[in-house]
């Protein structure tokens, strides 16, 4: 779907290139270099977007590691499957578990 959305610009912007490269090949001296230039970075632009796009699209919304978007909570939990030994089942107040202390 990203694909799709990204074309609509990509469209415009190859648009815009051309009609640049036109005006500017009926104009002289530094105009013309200027709108060629800026027809080939309005190109480089819509590239870039489709680009984008496919590099979104092929990683299915995977952002991949990033310090802000992981479960803050899960890094201080102890990790599956550890070897940590069971608290001894007691009666009483005893049988209670403990709290974790709160970071401050």
């Amino acid at each position: 779907m990203v694909y799709f959305l990204a074309l609509l610009p990509a469209t415009g912007l190859t648009i815009a290139g051309y009609f640049v490269l036109y005006l500017s090949a009926r104009s002289e001296g530094s105009l013309l270099t200027f709108g060629r230039y800026l027809g080939y970075w309005a190109f480089t632009l819509a590239g870039l977007v489709v680009l984008g796009a496919i590099f979104a699209a092929a990683h299915h919304g995977h952002r991949g590691y990033c310090p802000w978007h992981d479960d803050r909570d899960a890094r201080y939990e102890a990790p599956r499957g550890s070897s940590a030994p069971a608290p001894p089942a007691g009666s009483g107040a005893e049988s209670e578990t403990a709290t974790p202390p709160t970071r401050q």
